[in-house]
């Protein structure tokens, strides 16, 4: 789950939904929809998860997966796609079948009052600064990844400079003479 920290820094924030056609609830009042941090935004660079909402769920096949998407009414999500105007963008199936659409907007965002992770304060949405495109959803999976393999490269480069003092540490144990009775 995304991480904003900072006086104001969960205000005018660039964001993105991804809302499938049939993330609708059973009763039809609300939808869900993936509400993600542009990775454009300045507090996107070097976040490992974009997602306002990540719960770790396990499956019946046994197999880990994520949650991302949070309950929107209906209203809240037609003033998210007003806000965004134009700034949206067809999510296809393989066969090229519309199956969602994603929106850029920008908004305040707070922590949910029920549940976990951030939500969207739709009475402050308007027109995102960035432009919405075919390779959005794409770079934001590269932002992620870019960001995750930075971390891992940081924490390896960390763990090597601290060896060299254990391995010197260690030669210098090896190299005092022992005194021998006789």
């Amino acid at each position: 789950m995304v991480l904003i920290k900072g006086q104001g820094a969960m205000i005018g924030v660039n964001l993105i939904a991804i809302a499938y056609t049939r993330g609708f609830s059973r009763d039809g009042k609300s939808r869900y929809a993936d509400v993600q941090l542009d990775a454009r935004d300045p507090r996107g660079q070097k976040q490992t998860n974009l997602h306002l909402k990540s719960d770790r769920v396990q499956g019946e096949d046994g197999k880990v997966r994520y949650n991302n998407g949070a309950p929107y009414s209906t209203s809240q999500m037609e003033e998210i796609a007003k806000a965004a105007g134009p700034n949206t963008e067809p999510i296809l199936d393989k066969d090229g079948k519309e199956v969602g659409t994603v929106y850029g907007f920008k908004g305040n965002v707070m922590p949910a009052t029920r549940g976990t992770g951030l939500v969207v304060n739709t009475k402050s949405v308007e027109a995102s600064e960035f432009e919405v495109d075919s390779t959005t959803l794409d770079n934001q999976l590269t932002s992620m990844r870019a960001a995750r393999k930075a971390q891992a490269a940081a924490r390896e480069s960390q763990a090597r400079a601290s060896a060299p003092e254990t391995e010197r540490e260690q030669a210098a144990e090896v190299e005092v003479d022992q005194p021998t009775v006789g």
